[in-house]
């Protein structure tokens, strides 16, 4: 476990680091797009974001590569430099995309090619866990289309999802920890080995997250662009495919009593399952996208304003409150599935579940709820959770009374004639 945090560590701290001067490299080189119609910030702000959160990949990997435990899954699996390879390609297209806005279909067929470059270097689904059926294999051309399919729609539900400061980061942060302590307990407590990579994976990504939120949050000092959020994307569904298609509980050897606890612990349709969840918002959110854009007669990689996010602007709240909840429903979703894992039989998990998913849709009837800090606390939050003071009334201005040449006086600034009688002569 130490190992792994502080390949976490070092990766926020890469990232954290280089975000500012790559701030500035973005505003220099022009990566500045004017505010479009379907945006909602009023300012333009630098892209280019991912380039700080590749840099930041690049230094986890390489000291994982140097640590003592860690190093033994370079030496015994080529998945870390195949989802390197994947993640340079993607990233690149990103960068493109960020500068120039290339064409969809262009990004598209990047991604299609990243996802193959991952395949051709071992990083591909081998057997799927269904339940009532068990593991059934697939075949060379059924392994690669499923990989291909996986990351190309991971990607895009996580791009998709970010239109809000800190949103994408926030809630792939938020998946990858439950992803994380799931892949390392099957490592760890089970001694499945295959899940060591999908294990680092997960670390390395919360890393990266953690060290480009603080910059991301709102308001953003500057955007991770499509740079960052379809790396990330390609990250989460790297690990899904290492732990999906590479965890075979029979290859592993759990037979009799040790493979009947595994299964009782953990089922087997969950390692189909727990990568799904973990996108479930983003993922639905990118269907519903699709439905509304074909239901108009528009292209499905058309920009729009219909997004989760935007409607819950439009419901009426705030920024920040609009990205507390999807991060409330990400981590109900994403820490449901994992505490179902370890305990499958348990109605307390259902109804922790239950009552979580009852605060939030609580939550969601409170839009013109504004939260306050109480006085002693509010010097410690940002000023629009502090309580609003009435200004003292300002004293009403004396007036000046300054003779004009013309006999007329000058009062506040204004000329007044003095009063004249009808006749038009002076009293």
């Amino acid at each position: 476990m130490r190992e792994y945090l502080l390949t976490l560590c070092i990766t926020a701290a890469v990232t954290y680091l280089l975000t500012g001067p790559v701030r500035k490299f973005a505003i220099v080189a022009g990566a500045m797009p004017e505010i479009r119609a379907r945006d909602v910030h009023r300012e333009p702000t630098p892209r280019l974001g991912g380039i700080a959160m590749f840099f930041g990949l690049c230094a986890g990997l390489l000291v994982a590569d140097h640590l003592t435990n860690l190093s033994q899954v370079f030496a015994e699996s080529n998945e870390p430099r195949a989802l390197l390879s994947g993640a340079a390609l993607i990233w690149l297209i990103g960068v493109l995309d960020d500068k120039f806005e290339i064409d969809a279909l262009i990004k598209l067929g990047g991604q299609m090619i990243a996802a193959g470059v991952m395949v051709m270097q071992g990083l591909t689904i081998l057997w799927l866990p269904i339940p009532s059926v068990g593991i059934v294999a697939l075949t060379q051309w059924q392994g690669t289309l499923l990989t291909v399919a996986l990351v190309v729609i991971t990607i895009n539900a996580v791009n998709f999802v970010d239109g809000l400061d800190g949103l994408a980061a926030g809630m792939v942060c938020i998946a990858s920890a439950a992803f994380f302590m799931y892949a390392y307990r099957l490592w760890y407590s089970y001694g499945i080995e295959a899940a060591a990579p999908a294990t680092l994976f997960a670390a390395v990504l919360m890393g990266m997250c953690l060290g480009f939120l603080p910059h991301n949050m709102h308001p953003a000092r500057i955007f991770m662009g499509d740079s960052g959020s379809m790396m990330i994307g390609l990250v989460l569904a790297a690990a899904a495919i290492s732990i999906t298609g590479q965890v075979d509980p029979d290859v592993m050897g759990l037979y009799g009593s040790e493979r009947s606890t595994v299964y009782a612990m953990v089922p087997v349709y969950i390692p189909l399952l727990m990568p799904l969840t973990i996108i479930a918002i983003p993922a639905a959110d990118l269907i519903l996208a699709i439905v509304r854009r074909t239901w108009r007669g528009q292209s499905p990689f058309a920009a729009d304003r219909g997004h989760l996010h935007h409607r819950l602007l439009e419901v009426g709240h705030s920024h920040s409150r609009a990205v507390l909840i999807m991060y409330f429903w990400s981590a109900v979703i994403a820490f449901g599935t994992l505490a179902y894992t370890v305990n499958s039989a348990s109605m307390w998990i259902v109804l922790a579940i239950a009552m979580f998913s009852g605060v939030g849709l609580f939550l969601l009837l409170l839009p013109r709820f504004t939260p306050r800090a109480p006085r002693w606390a509010e010097r410690f939050v940002p000023p629009r959770y502090r309580r609003r003071t009435v200004p003292a009334a300002a004293p009403e201005p004396v007036a000046d009374w300054t003779p004009s040449l013309d006999g007329a006086t000058a009062i506040g600034g204004r000329s007044h004639e003095p009063e004249r009688s009808p006749a038009g002569a002076r009293r």
